[in-house]
């Protein structure tokens, strides 16, 4: 008896798999990043106007950590695309 061929997922839906776990994994661990630093701002700066001014600009950093993150992924899965598409 002859089976049928099994349908695998072409290797750009591997990529984008394994970069779509990259970026969750990156969001977790930015969000451990982040209470760390709350917990040790809060611990250290008096004042919660000052507090809230240091917090404030660290959590603007990180966006701008992430959005840089998210746009080098895209370029990386874009590139990928094209590569494969040549082929």
């Amino acid at each position: 008896m002859t089976q049928a061929p099994r349908k695998t997922e072409p290797r750009w839906a591997e990529l984008s798999d394994d970069v779509l776990e990259s970026l969750e994994a990156g969001r977790k661990r930015g969000i451990e990043a982040v209470r760390n630093f709350v917990d040790e701002v809060t611990s250290v700066v008096e004042g919660e106007s000052r507090r809230k001014t240091v917090i404030d600009a660290a959590l603007k950093l990180a966006e701008e950590l992430v959005t840089t993150r998210i746009e080098f992924m895209r370029g990386v899965v874009r590139s990928a695309g094209e590569a494969v598409n040549k082929q």
